[in-house]
């Protein structure tokens, strides 16, 4: 793709998938332009699904100028120069490779496959493309949520010293209804893991961004406490928690509801992971605490502008956790948001993660998290189930 003083106009983009994370990322690209002054502006060109009418639908509802059934197609316009990916886990890669050989830069929804074959292939296109000036990210939106971007910057200070214990766990209870029914997301073949992939991936990429250590070693455990359910669903897609009629048709579970595992950093920490999506009245508690020889933090989503801080260097008497409110325009991502004390809401990592990929295509260097970042979690939870298959520690690779 040409870099952008030679691309007239905005950078349109193309949107494939309009479902739940389909539209988180519609709000996020009607905002970016809005925030700050852009290095570079877009426009929503077009958004892609499978049935012509809901997309067309859709794409009307969140601001879309055209819709299409056809990201092939999609890919052959001169007018798109962006493709972000939102569809389920099982065509990221093949959708994501053929853009980037296309020159088209590429926004990816996590994890970034379904296998670590499908990473490496994707990997590997993201590395050739990036030789030709193409651009690719991998989507952990926490990232760019200011109290843990805060985290990561107080750990690189020093301010904790040397990092001893790593606690990662991501809970929700959105499937503890047996009668819901059985969506992609329960199916091994189109999300390649349960609540490992769904969520855990989110708390193996917050831990070792924020520490600065990566994952060398798991040790864990699955479990599926539902093995059947429902095909097809109750009103709003959820079960009806009646009970099934005897006509009812159930299909197998074949992914996990819960996983927990341990794992050692390359600098030495002790990490303990656990996601899990039957944590009954937890609905989006990610949560991380890291402590170390000279202090602690500890960050909850669900109190997301909040951060919590140690510093074992004060006197006793000074000691304890401190409250800071992620909210000043020098943290992180702030600055260009409401006056100090006006929280940010869920919305705006995606907002964040999207300024910073549209600031490095215009600057002409690589985002982060890169496909590579995608692969390395990849095989962080490839490790996990072959760990938990036969009882054995294993080393991501």
């Amino acid at each position: 793709m040409p870099d952008r003083s030679e691309t007239p106009g905005p950078l349109g983009v193309a949107l494939v998938g309009h479902s739940f994370m389909g539209a988180v990322h519609s709000h996020a690209w009607r905002t970016v332009d809005h925030v700050g002054t852009p290095a570079v502006r877009t426009r929503r060109a077009v958004l892609v699904g499978r049935d012509a009418q809901r997309t067309a639908e859709a794409a009307q509802q969140l601001g879309w100028e055209g819709s299409s059934t056809d990201w092939r197609e999609v890919l052959e316009r001169d007018d798109v120069h962006v493709v972000d990916v939102c569809t389920p886990g099982d065509s990221h890669a093949e959708i994501a490779v053929a853009a980037l050989r296309a020159g088209k830069h590429v926004l990816c929804e996590k994890p970034l496959a379904t296998t670590v074959e499908e990473a490496e292939e994707m990997a590997a296109a993201a590395a050739e493309a990036a030789r030709r000036g193409v651009r690719s990210m991998v989507a952990f939106n926490y990232r760019r949520v200011p109290a843990l971007a805060l985290a990561r910057e107080l750990v690189a200070a020093g301010r904790l010293g040397d990092v001893r214990h790593v606690r990662a766990v991501y809970l929700q209870d959105w499937i503890v209804d047996p009668e819901f029914p059985l969506t992609w997301r329960l199916r091994k073949e189109t999300a390649g893991a349960g609540a490992l992939g769904d969520i855990g991936s989110h708390i193996v990429d917050a831990a070792q961004f924020v520490t600065g250590q990566v994952i060398q070693g798991v040790t864990g455990v699955l479990e599926t406490f539902v093995k059947q359910r429902p095909l097809e669903a109750g009103p709003a897609g959820r079960g009806t928690g009646l009970g099934a009629s005897a006509s009812t048709e159930y299909g197998e579970v074949t992914v996990d509801d819960a996983a927990a595992f341990i794992a050692r950093g390359d600098g030495g920490a002790l990490m303990t992971f656990e996601a899990t999506r039957f944590a009954t009245g937890r609905k989006n508690a990610m949560r991380l605490e890291v402590n170390g020889s000279k202090g602690s933090l500890a960050f909850d989503f669900e109190s997301m502008n909040e951060l919590s801080f140690h510093d074992a260097t004060l006197p006793d008497a000074e000691g304890g956790f401190r409250r800071i409110l992620a909210t000043e325009p020098t943290h992180p991502h702030v600055g260009n948001w409401w006056p100090p004390g006006h929280g940010l809401g869920y919305d705006h990592a995606f907002v964040h993660e999207l300024q910073d990929f549209l600031t490095a295509v215009a600057e002409g260097r690589d985002p982060a998290p890169s496909f590579a970042d995608g692969l390395q979690v990849q095989r962080v939870l490839a490790a996990v189930e072959r760990s938990a298959a036969n009882g054995s520690t294993h080393t991501p690779v």
